[in-house]
């Protein structure tokens, strides 16, 4: 959510992450666990996407996410505020597919 607000910063953003990088030191030795041979382990990769159309009132911009998981486990995720405005629900749809294949293809 944080990253929203990178292109005007304000004080409280700077609080917001200062507070978020204190949660990450606090929990550094928490982890995702992968298991080779879990039975819910089946090697199956899964996408998961989200795009809220013009979801940021100040700018009208779109956020997109997406998530992969094998079994129970994510291996990759990101969320980004689009730089420009969706001017429907489906084209905010398509820059998320293209989004999350681009995603898929770099991991």
């Amino acid at each position: 959510m944080i990253s929203i607000y990178m292109e005007r910063p304000t004080t409280s953003h700077l609080i917001a992450a200062k507070r978020i990088l204190r949660y990450v030191k606090g929990t550094y030795n928490l982890g995702i666990q992968y298991y080779r041979n879990h039975k819910s382990f089946d090697q199956m990769i899964v996408g998961y996407f989200y795009s809220d159309w013009s979801g940021d009132k100040d700018d009208r911009k779109s956020t997109t996410s997406c998530v992969f998981v094998i079994g129970n486990a994510a291996f990759s995720w990101s969320s980004k505020k689009e730089s420009e405005v969706a001017l429907s629900s489906c084209e905010a749809k398509y820059i998320v597919a293209y989004m999350a294949a681009y995603q898929y293809a770099i991991d």
